[in-house]
C-alpha cells in the first residue's frame, strides 16, 4: 500500500511538473506573439503608406529656396540699422525749501535750482539702405519720420559695425530722408530696381530690424499698388505688401524676387496697436530716385508747381459736365498768375493726361508734376466743355509762399449742384435754383466779395448760372477782369461786391 501511495505520488509531481510546462511554455508564446505582431503589423501598414516627395516638385521648393537665400545674401549688406536719440530740455522745478521758502523766503546754503533745465534722452530705431559712394562717405536713404528731428544719428551694418552718421537731408512731403557716415570699409551699394514694372501678385521680401530684431528678412507677395491716404498727407502711390512689416522696419527695402529695390518700406496699418497683420506700405523706390541726387547736391527736394487746386469730382458734377465715365482730376481753381493761369488752363479743365501718361487720380496729377523740374515744359490733356484739347504750361518752383498765397486762388469758391437730396436736407423748395457754395476759400477772391457757406450762387456777372457746366463757362468768358455774384441767403437775394483783376 505504501509501495503504491509513492509510485501514485511520484505520477502526479511528474503529471504538475509536465502541465507545469506546458501552461509556461503556452504563455511565452502568446506574450511573444503579443509584443510582435502589432510591430510588425505598424511595419508592413508605414511601408504600404509610405509617401515618396516627387523629385521634381522637391526641386522647384529647392530652387525657390536657393532663390531666397540669394536675395538676402545680397541685399543685407547694404541695408543699415538707423538708431537715433531725441534730446529735449525741460526745466526743473525748484523743491528746495518748500513750504519753507514759500513763507519764509530761501535759506542760507540752500542752492537755488530755478531757472534750470534737466536733459531728457530718448531712443528710436529704424532701417536704410545704401545707395551711394562718394570716397570714403557711405549714404542712407531712409524715412524722414526716422531722422527728420532728432538730435544724434548712428549706423550699423550687418557686419556688426557701429558709425556715427549726420542728417544729409529730409522731405516730409514724401517721407524721405537721407543721412551719410564714413568709413573706409567696404560695403555694397543697393540695387535699385524700376518700381512701374511691380504688379500685384509679386514677390516682395522685406529688410530691416523690426521691433529691434536687427537684419530680419521677412517675404510675401505685392497685395496692391498705387495706393494713397499715407500718414501727414504723405503723397506717395504706396505698394502694399502682406510681408511681415512692423517698427524698425521704417526706411529698410522692399525687394524683389532678383534683389532689387521696389520700395522703402514706410507705414503699417493695424487695428493691433501696431502689431502687423499683413497690410505694409512702401514707398516706390521711382519716387525716391530723383531725390538722392538733391539730398545730396541741395540736401532738399525741390518740387515742380503747376497752380491749381484740384478734386475729384463726385457722379453728380461728372453728369453735370458731361463727363461720365472720365476718370481724372478737375482743376476746380486757378492760382492767378501760376503757371497754369499763364499756360491757359482754366477752372473746370478735366486734367486726362500728363505728359501723355494717363492719371486717374488727383494724387497722380500731384505726383507728376512735382517730379518734373522746375523750367521744363509739361503738356496737360483737359477736357473742357466736353472737347479734349492739349495745353504746354512752363512748370516753376514749389514754394509755400506761392502754393498757400489765397488771395490768388481764383475764383476761391467750392460749389456743387442742388440735387434732391441736397434740397431735402436744407429743407429748400423742390424748384430752388443754382449753385450751392459748399467751401469759401478764406483770403480768396470770393471770400473778399462776401460768400459765405451755405449761399446759393444764382448768376455769376449778371448771367444766369443753372449748373456747373454754366459756372465754369461764364467764368472763363464773362470775369476776365471783374467778378461778382447775385447769390439767395436765407430768403433774401443779394449782389456781392466786385473784385477786380
Amino acid at each position: 500500500m505504501n509501495i503504491i501511495r509513492k509510485l501514485s505520488s511520484k505520477n502526479l509531481l511528474v503529471f504538475n511538473l509536465v502541465l507545469i510546462g506546458v501552461i509556461f511554455g503556452f504563455s511565452l508564446a502568446f506574450l511573444s506573439f503579443s509584443c510582435s505582431t502589432p510591430s510588425q503589423a505598424k511595419t508592413a501598414r508605414a511601408q504600404e503608406n509610405s509617401v515618396v516627395i516627387p523629385q521634381d516638385a522637391l526641386s522647384v521648393a529647392e530652387n525657390l529656396q536657393v532663390a531666397f537665400r540669394s536675395v538676402s545674401e545680397k541685399v543685407l549688406p547694404s541695408v543699415v540699422e538707423i538708431k537715433t536719440v531725441s534730446i529735449r530740455r525741460q526745466q526743473v522745478p525748484n523743491f528746495n525749501g518748500i513750504p519753507w521758502e514759500f513763507f519764509f523766503g530761501p535759506r542760507e546754503g540752500t542752492p537755488d535750482n530755478r531757472g534750470q533745465e534737466r536733459e531728457y534722452r530718448s531712443q528710436g530705431l529704424g532701417s536704410g539702405i545704401i545707395v551711394r559712394q562718394e570716397k570714403d562717405t557711405y549714404y542712407v536713404l531712409t524715412n524722414n519720420h526716422v531722422v527728420g528731428d532728432v538730435s544724434e544719428i548712428s549706423v550699423a551694418t550687418s557686419d556688426g559695425k557701429e558709425f556715427s552718421a549726420e542728417l544729409v537731408g529730409k522731405d516730409e512731403r514724401k517721407d524721405l530722408a537721407m543721412v551719410s557716415f564714413k568709413t573706409t570699409d567696404k560695403f555694397p551699394l543697393a540695387v535699385l530696381g524700376d518700381s512701374d514694372l511691380v504688379k500685384v501678385g509679386d514677390w516682395a521680401i522685406a529688410v530691416g530690424n523690426p521691433l529691434g530684431f536687427m537684419f530680419s528678412v521677412t517675404q510675401g507677395i505685392v497685395s496692391a499698388v498705387g495706393r494713397t491716404g499715407g500718414p501727414a498727407n504723405n503723397i506717395n502711390d504706396f505698394i502694399q505688401t502682406d510681408t511681415s512689416i512692423n517698427q524698425g522696419n521704417s526706411g529698410g527695402a522692399l525687394v524683389n524676387i532678383r534683389g532689387e529695390v521696389i520700395g522703402i518700406n514706410t507705414w503699417i496699418a493695424s487695428n493691433t496697436n501696431g502689431g502687423s497683420v499683413g497690410l505694409g506700405f512702401a514707398i516706390p523706390i521711382n519716387n525716391a530716385k530723383r531725390s538722392i541726387d538733391e539730398f545730396i547736391s541741395k540736401g532738399e527736394i525741390s518740387y515742380g508747381w503747376l497752380g491749381v487746386s484740384l478734386i475729384e469730382p463726385d457722379r453728380e458734377t461728372l453728369q453735370a459736365l458731361g463727363l461720365e465715365g472720365k476718370r481724372g482730376a478737375l482743376a476746380s481753381m486757378v492760382f492767378l498768375d501760376s503757371p497754369a493761369d499763364k499756360g491757359g488752363i482754366q477752372p473746370g479743365d478735366f486734367i486726362t493726361h500728363v505728359n501723355g501718361r494717363e492719371v486717374r487720380t488727383v494724387n497722380q496729377v500731384t505726383m507728376m508734376v512735382g517730379d518734373i523740374k522746375p523750367g521744363e515744359r509739361a503738356s496737360f490733356t483737359v477736357i473742357r466743355d466736353k472737347a479734349s484739347q492739349n495745353i504746354n504750361v512752363r512748370i516753376e518752383a514749389r514754394t509755400e509762399a506761392v502754393s498757400t498765397d489765397n488771395k490768388k486762388l481764383w475764383p476761391g469758391v467750392y460749389v456743387v449742384p442742388l440735387t434732391e437730396a441736397v434740397r431735402n436736407s436744407l429743407n429748400l423748395d423742390k424748384n430752388a435754383t443754382g449753385l450751392l457754395v459748399a467751401q469759401v476759400i478764406a483770403d480768396s477772391p470770393a471770400s473778399i466779395v462776401g460768400l459765405k457757406q451755405g449761399d446759393r450762387i444764382l448768376k455769376i456777372n449778371g448771367e444766369t448760372v443753372p449748373d456747373q457746366s454754366a459756372f465754369y463757362r461764364v467764368l472763363r468768358e464773362k470775369a476776365g477782369t471783374e467778378l461778382w455774384f447775385e447769390i439767395a441767403r436765407g430768403d433774401a437775394t443779394l449782389e456781392s461786391l466786385r473784385f477786380k483783376r
